[in-house]
């Protein structure tokens, strides 16, 4: 009984001992707020300011000037950490901002940055950025290596479309390094413009699911399968044929590839160059076999591609591909 009780004893006065440190440690934290303690040094740090380039100190510092918070020559007492992370919270670039007085009078600011995924270019003149979250971030003076959505896009459409598909493709090396743009038509098909290459992508609509989790699977599932396919196609088929030889590549539909010469007038039709065909099929096992067509099924064909060609003739959009 007397050892339970002395157990009892050592730990409350361990525990005394603890208040007793926590007190003393604010007090010394909080001294700096004493009348008289000057803040001579501020000091800035952004996470990842070197790699993404959207925020700078300087910028930091010049908001605070402007609203009269830079802590700098000022006394301690006067000094509001809650005011400073208030106000550099409603700055575009700034995701966290943290904001602490020293002892000595220093003033330590820590910030992360909302990153980037997506810049718009629409062509209602709109130019500005997409986050991590669907947010819109103002166009800025620095320069990233990001994919460029252009076309008919509005906000609503870049957040919960263009956003998931730009995060699966910055989620995936290969396509990351592969895609420079994105070009959204005015029926919302989606045009891919590769790095490498003379040609456009189409894969067509994206999958419109009814929440945003659905959304995200549905079009990181689309992609999956899609690119996948253009990744054989690449390596089976472009490797043979030559990487300037089409102008114009669709995936629209599961397990074909359509490809449009570049000497020849562009005509989407199910009926894909022989050779590239074979040379996917061979190593794509999903691929559909090319069905046997009777003379007059090849007569109506060839009417049809001559009267979609002259009704598309006059139709054809320029694209303007931003290197």
């Amino acid at each position: 009984m007397i050892h339970i009780n002395r157990k009892k004893a050592v730990i409350a006065t361990l525990d005394v001992l603890l208040a007793v440190y926590l007190v003393f440690a604010i007090t010394s934290f909080n001294e700096a707020a004493k009348a008289g303690v000057m803040c001579r040094r501020c000091n800035i740090t952004i996470a990842d300011e070197n790699t993404n380039g959207f925020l700078k100190a300087d910028d930091v510092t010049r908001i605070l000037k402007s609203s009269g918070l830079m802590p700098t020559n000022k006394s301690t007492d006067k000094i509001s950490t809650r005011a400073i992370e208030e106000r550099l919270k409603t700055m575009a670039f700034v995701k966290t901002a943290q904001c602490f007085k020293a002892k000595n009078g220093d003033v330590t600011i820590n910030i992360t940055q909302r990153l980037p995924l997506l810049r718009i270019k629409s062509d209602n003149g709109e130019d500005y950025y997409i986050d991590e979250r669907g947010g819109v971030m103002p166009n800025s003076k620095y320069v990233s290596d990001l994919i460029i959505a252009t076309g008919k896009i509005d906000k609503h459409y870049a957040a919960r479309y263009l956003m998931p598909m730009a995060d699966a493709l910055m989620d995936n090396e290969l396509w990351r390094n592969l895609f420079v743009q994105i070009n959204v038509t005015e029926k919302k098909d989606i045009e891919l413009v590769p790095r490498v290459g003379d040609h456009i992508v189409f894969i067509g609509k994206l999958p419109t699911g009814r929440t945003a989790t659905m959304r995200r699977q549905e079009i990181g599932k689309m992609l999956e399968t899609k690119l996948t396919r253009l990744e054989k196609f690449y390596r089976y088929g472009l490797s043979k044929a030559g990487w300037n030889r089409y102008d114009y590549i669709s995936l629209e539909f599961d397990n074909q590839i359509i490809c449009h010469n570049r000497n020849s007038a562009r005509c989407i039709t199910p009926e894909t160059d022989n050779m590239v065909k074979n040379d996917v099929a061979r190593n794509d096992t999903t691929a559909k076999e090319k069905k046997e067509t009777t003379p007059k099924e090849t007569a109506d064909r060839k009417k049809e591609i001559k009267r979609k060609e002259t009704k598309e003739a006059g139709e054809v959009v320029k694209r303007k591909k931003i290197k």
